[in-house]
């Protein structure tokens, strides 16, 4: 079990980048610079703010996180994988679906992760072995088992063409789902998935900071994580595929899992 503590500062660390983010999100109209060089200051300014209170507690702890930083754990096997803006595109334009990502390793295993929705204010976290919560409440993926019936949600690149494989995917499962959608989080998405707001989600452009705290977030709630092909998930790997856990999983791997990159 997860000494308490580090739960604990996940939590606190979270919703001080979120409140970082909030307070720049405001400045967006009142600052002569642009949305660009804003987002860039909120970015780091919301990881300083997570990676400082870390350090102070737990000083030989690693971190990899989306700004730039890298660096391997001292005499112990942790590692802090951080995203400060996830969904930085939604967060320029002032759509408020966007959150900050924490997730905890060791020994190369997620342990702990913690998602916050500053918007919604919503906390979302995970402790392996313990399941998972929303703002202190379990949660459980949703029961839809036919993808006719099933609100599925896809990521995609920035910038691609449109025979693209990752365009191609989207388009083989449109036909088949209730609701395809395109979000702009990929934290935001596994969380959803892990609370049943949504049914399914994929992607093969995400970076280990995107998916290390959702990932443990959708299997502690009693979802499904693999690779599009079915194999074992790897968060080090840009190729996930997260359900619900039901049928949906291998109908949406049969569509997916053909298309090759």
């Amino acid at each position: 079990m997860l000494d308490e503590s580090f739960c604990r500062t996940a939590i606190e660390a979270a919703r001080a980048a979120g409140e970082i983010l909030q307070e720049w999100a405001h400045k967006f109209t009142v600052r002569e610079k642009g949305p660009a060089n804003l987002v860039t200051e909120a970015d780091f300014a919301a990881q300083a703010a997570i990676v400082d209170l870390v350090r102070s507690r737990f000083p030989d702890h690693g971190f990899l996180a989306e700004e730039g930083l890298e660096e391997a754990p001292r005499e112990t096997s942790f590692r802090w994988i951080i995203d400060p803006l996830d969904g930085t595109s939604n967060y320029v334009h002032r759509f408020p679906y966007y959150a900050v990502s924490i997730g905890l390793e060791y020994q190369r295993q997620i342990v702990l992760g913690v998602i916050l929705d500053p918007n919604r204010d919503e906390l979302f976290l995970a402790e392996r072995g313990r399941g998972a919560s929303l703002n202190g409440r379990e949660i459980r993926p949703s029961h839809v088992t036919a993808l006719s019936h099933a609100f599925v949600v896809a990521s995609l690149p920035s910038a691609i063409s449109s025979d693209d494989p990752s365009v191609v995917r989207l388009l083989r499962v449109l036909p088949h789902a209730q609701s395809l959608q395109r979000t702009g989080s990929a934290a935001l998405n596994l969380a959803y998935v892990a609370c049943g707001r949504m049914d399914a989600f994929w992607s093969t452009s995400l970076k280990p900071w995107d998916v290390a705290a959702g990932s443990l977030l959708v299997t502690e709630a009693g979802g499904t994580m693999t690779r599009m092909n079915g194999d074992t998930f790897d968060p080090m790997l840009p190729d996930l595929l997260a359900s619900n856990g039901s049928p949906i999983h291998d109908e949406l791997r049969s569509l997916l899992a053909s298309v090759d990159d």
